[in-house]
């Protein structure tokens, strides 16, 4: 059976995974909720079908980073709550209070923008939330300026609500570090005043805690998490790895070899003949690259791919639309056969892994940087688990 229909590459999708996560991390957190982060096309693994499996594994709302990412949910028919975690243009808030999304405000332009795009459209109560910069210096409102802004919100009501207060950790896949709990007695100070004011009520959600926050610090866990890198089965960093063990990777990307050929010692190979091969040897082609997201200089940090089960490594520059890999001399490699770059795949000596992570620590970035760069021109297939690393679609 063909794997898509003129391509010989594409992303398998564990939708198992992903519930037993969303399971998992429900399970740590609790009592506190988890809402999933399906912004960047669910960390490329899909954000439709993402978000239809975590709400159904127990997900009470989701997350996106733009507008345009909670269209698309909509478009799906999604109905759960969607967070847009940063504050967009205020020529979207007509937009936002259409499609029923919730809004992050921290600037009085886009508390108003907000007010006047729910007046317009009818909408009694639009329920927003507030974010607040404890130290991560890319968005929020200063402590200082927090009292102000809920005020304004309250002079809007009841076309606005308070619905949510949060801020976002800088390093808390660093566990051995103080900046996390200097952020949170930041937030729990702003939290105090606006108490003393009669500004904060009960029903107010606060969160705070990213994946790393919520495996690493409990009390980071509040009303709710907002679960994103774990919620694929990847790590937030090193510092958190022993956290994630019972975490199960939900993407595989895989190919199958185009073209054989036996190559001579002494040759070259790929753009710039920076490889040069040692002995003669049978190199495989595969129809993936840098476009796809395969990072060209892989292969220059010790890439490797599993064909047969076994690990073989890519040769040469990545090229955009292909690699190329050695398999040893006089080994029986055919096209057709199956490349795992990404995942698992059994062999003579056993079964193999390749994560995200692993070419995370070759290129000197972290994993999310792996999984969302992998294009849109690449398949994703979703399917259900059949065993370990496999997928039945």
């Amino acid at each position: 059976m063909s794997d898509t229909p003129g391509r010989w590459a594409w992303a398998d999708i564990d939708l198992d995974a992903l519930a037993h996560n969303v399971e998992q991390l429900r399970a740590v957190v609790a009592p506190s909720e988890l809402w999933a982060v399906v912004k960047a096309n669910g960390y490329g693994h899909g954000a439709v079908d993402v978000a239809r499996t975590v709400l159904g594994a127990g997900a009470a709302g989701l997350c996106v980073a733009l507008v345009e990412e909670g269209l698309e949910l909509r478009a799906a028919g999604i109905d759960a709550p969607v967070l847009v975690l940063s504050e967009q243009p205020v020529t979207a808030s007509d937009v936002i209070v259409r499609s029923r999304l919730t809004p992050t405000v921290y600037t009085p332009a886009a508390i108003d923008a907000l007010a006047a795009a729910a007046d317009r459209a009818g909408v009694s109560e639009l329920a927003v939330h507030l974010k607040v910069d404890t130290g991560m210096q890319r968005v929020g409102a200063r402590p200082g300026d927090v009292e102000g802004l809920v005020t304004r919100l309250a002079d809007h009501a009841p076309t606005l609500r308070l619905a949510g207060i949060s801020t976002h950790l800088a390093a808390a896949d660093e566990p051995e570090r103080d900046a996390t709990a200097t952020q949170l007695a930041r937030f729990d100070d702003v939290l105090a005043a606006l108490r003393t004011a009669k500004l904060l009520t009960p029903d107010v959600a606060v969160h705070v805690a990213n994946s790393a926050g919520a495996l690493a610090h409990p009390s980071a866990r509040r009303s709710f998490v907002r679960a994103g890198i774990a919620v694929y089965g990847i790590s937030p960093g090193s510092g958190v790895d022993d956290l994630c063990v019972g975490l199960r990777p939900a993407l595989s990307l895989r190919a199958r070899v185009s073209f054989v050929k036996t190559v001579r010692a002494g040759s070259q190979i790929s753009y710039g003949w920076r490889h040069t091969f040692e002995r003669d040897t049978t190199v495989a082609t595969v129809p993936i690259g840098y476009a796809d997201g395969v990072p060209r200089r892989l292969s220059a940090t010790g890439g490797e791919v599993l064909i047969g089960g076994r690990r073989r490594p890519i040769v040469g520059v990545v090229t955009m639309d292909q690699l190329m890999v050695d398999c040893g001399p006089g080994d029986a490699v055919r096209p057709g056969d199956e490349v795992v770059l990404i995942g698992a795949q059994s062999g003579p000596g056993g079964r193999d892994r390749i994560r995200a992570e692993e070419w995370a620590d070759r290129l000197d970035t972290i994993g999310y940087e792996i999984v969302c760069g992998i294009s849109g021109r690449v398949p994703r297939r979703p399917g259900r688990s059949i065993d370990d690393g496999m997928v039945e679609h």
